[in-house]
């Protein structure tokens, strides 16, 4: 009982901190005394200690994973599956909102809710990677939405962040009722809602009649609704205006966070729970049109971060593909194109925000940038190609791995679709490389020096991306591991 509490400890850890640190917020931003004081950054600076010592709990948490525990009422799982998506979950939450301070200051920005949010959605979405009931899935999802629609319109004196609130709100929620409805329909079909119990049910009877078709309804409900979730097409109406719209932050914490954990989360249902031919093509069909839209589509933008929504959206395919094989080099795929994307997101988005300083929107603004800021356009530069998928950058690593799964699985025009994307997609990447260092720009732009934080964010990140292929084997392993975990549920 003891070591099944340290296990649960980063979460209980998390969950109070989070309260606290609103507490604290309410009692001296309203106080007369202290002149009513804007706190955002102290905020900050203690939601990124906490999340810190969360992932130090983690770790310290660690030995108890030689064997799978399942806690609170068998809800929520505990493996090394959960534990290392929770701790690539817990380093992107670290990365956004230690980009986000500079932001605060320049934009006069002061609603310490904003990280109180971030941290209340970074709870829930641990929850999400254990869950180990649709229940439990349900739920964990739907708090991490609420929080989301809030931070989406956190810029009141923005119309741009309030329309994006107001959309996320109105089709979240639709795609919440679609997930809602698919979990009822299973319980209602099986009587079961614990993945174990519907993998015995799905994988041990020959299941007929009205009972097939509600089940085979219900598992289409929740995959639509997951796929709404992490921007696949064709329910990826929703993202380019949001992610523009947004606070850059949070753009930044949407497009990596929740797509951890909704991916994590998906392996757990349909993996573990349900995967049949039906699923599979589905995932293909998805897989391969958000590769082409994400490439076609964002050869017209003319704004940076339009540019990345649609970047996200076919990333989103790539990483797909790896799901569509359904075999463990695929997850193992998908589980090393998270993790590299995650990175480069983090990258680009704080070279984002270090440009918006100087409110650069367009890509036309990039022009000269090389001879301004040489080397925030080589570190830019170095983003765009990896995103690309040019060696012997990570995001070639990645790319590779997942045509290999692929290929591996017999899914060659899958494979044959992602490298003629990825081709497209260097394109408007390129562009880009071309426009920071050829082009002559309007107008020059004095580009002001970047904060520290950023710097050091940057550093890491681009070390990564560039210095991976001399020692990927760690990675490999962990994912190796991990998937063999996740294969291992029952």
């Amino acid at each position: 009982m003891f070591n099944l509490f340290l296990a649960v400890f980063p979460e209980i850890f998390i969950i109070n901190a989070t309260f606290i640190l609103l507490i604290h917020g309410v009692v001296f931003s309203t106080s007369k005394k202290d002149d009513y004081q804007p706190l955002v950054s102290n905020v900050g600076w203690l939601g990124l200690l906490s999340v810190l010592i969360t992932l130090l709990l983690l770790a310290a948490g660690a030995p108890l994973l030689t064997i799978a525990h399942l806690f609170w009422n068998n809800f929520f799982r505990r493996d090394n599956f959960t534990y290392f998506c929770q701790i690539l979950l817990l380093l992107s939450t670290a990365g956004t909102i230690s980009m986000c301070f500079d932001f605060f200051e320049k934009e006069r920005f002061d609603a310490f809710e904003f990280i109180v949010l971030i941290l209340l959605s970074t709870c829930s979405m641990l929850l999400m990677i254990s869950a180990y009931d649709l229940i439990a899935m349900y739920l964990a999802i739907e708090l991490q939405s609420l929080c989301f629609y809030v931070i989406a319109a956190s810029k009141r004196k923005s119309e741009f962040s309030t329309e994006a609130g107001l959309k996320y709100l109105i089709l979240g929620a639709f795609s919440s009722g679609i997930l809602l409805f698919g979990c009822s329909m299973i319980y209602g079909s099986t009587g079961a809602t614990h993945f174990d119990q519907l993998a015995k049910i799905l994988t041990g009877y020959e299941i007929t009649g009205a009972r097939s078709s509600g089940i085979f309804m219900g598992i289409l409900f929740i995959a639509v609704g997951f796929l709404f979730k992490i921007t696949a097409v064709p329910f990826h109406m929703w993202a380019p205006d949001i992610y523009e719209g947004s606070p850059t932050p949070v753009t930044a914490f949407l497009s990596i966070a929740p797509k951890i954990s909704i991916f994590a989360n998906m392996l757990r249902v349909f993996i573990v729970a349900s995967y049949g031919g039906t699923l599979q093509q589905i995932f293909f069909f998805c897989s391969i049109a958000s590769m082409i839209l994400g490439a076609l589509a964002a050869m017209a933008q003319t704004k940076v971060k339009r540019l990345l929504a649609y970047s996200s959206i076919g990333h989103v395919g790539y990483i797909c593909i790896g799901f569509s094989c359904g075999t463990i080099e695929g997850i193992q795929s998908l589980l090393i194109g998270i993790f590299i994307y995650a990175l480069m997101t983090i990258d680009a988005f704080a070279i984002v925000l270090a440009l918006r300083q100087t409110r650069v929107k367009y890509i036309a603004d990039l022009g000269a940038l090389a001879k301004t800021n040489p080397i925030l356009a080589m570190t830019f530069s170095i983003t765009m190609f990896s995103y690309a998928g040019i060696p012997p950058l990570a995001g070639f690593c990645s790319k590779f791995y997942l045509f290999f799964a692929a290929l591996g699985c017999g899914a060659y025009f899958l494979a044959l679709v992602g490298v003629v994307t990825s081709v497209i997609g260097c394109f408007y990447y390129i562009r880009l490389v071309k426009r920071m260092f050829f082009d002559r720009p309007r107008t020059w732009i004095l580009y002001e020096p970047m904060d520290r934080d950023k710097s050091l964010l940057l550093a890491m990140t681009s070390s990564f991306i560039t210095l991976f292929f001399l020692y990927p084997s760690p990675l490999f392993d962990l994912t190796h591991q991990m998937a063999l975990s996740s294969y291992g549920s029952f």
